[in-house]
């Protein structure tokens, strides 16, 4: 069993698998953006008191494994995610982007997001279930 977080009153375990999507599909990611989106992403996440698990990605999209604090507003740490990404890339790779986009994209306004880790959803629903009752006391 994987051990909990803990932050101020609250013990927990949050992961999610995040699916970002290049901006029409174009197969453009290498090795090399790949290495260095890890690292964006990894310093962006410690910002967010977050952790990069995993990632990986092939050349039109990119799987991260993120370890999320229960505060967290993941909309916006997704919207922060792929805004910061995009920025440093295309100011770093801006000769090689300048083939795939004439406007200044990066990524797909679309996202996936599952939540991860822990029993399936029906061990957890057979464990509410059975949990003693109180007892009434007359």
């Amino acid at each position: 069993m994987q051990t909990l977080n803990r932050k101020n009153h609250s013990t927990y375990r949050i992961n999610y698998h995040v699916i970002f999507v290049i901006k029409y599909r174009h197969k453009l990611l290498n090795e090399e953006l790949l290495d260095r989106m890890e690292n964006i992403l990894r310093d962006t996440l410690s910002k967010w008191e977050c952790h990069l698990i995993e990632f990986n990605g092939e050349a039109d999209h990119v799987h991260l494994l993120i370890d999320c604090h229960p505060s967290l507003n993941l909309s916006r740490l997704i919207g922060n995610l792929k805004t910061v990404t995009a920025r440093h890339l295309r100011k770093e790779y801006v000769d090689y982007l300048a083939k795939y986009f004439w406007k200044p994209y990066f990524w797909s306004k679309s996202y996936s997001v599952i939540s991860t880790g822990g029993a399936n959803l029906e061990t957890v629903k057979k464990y509410i279930i059975n949990q003693e009752k109180p007892v009434t006391s007359d």
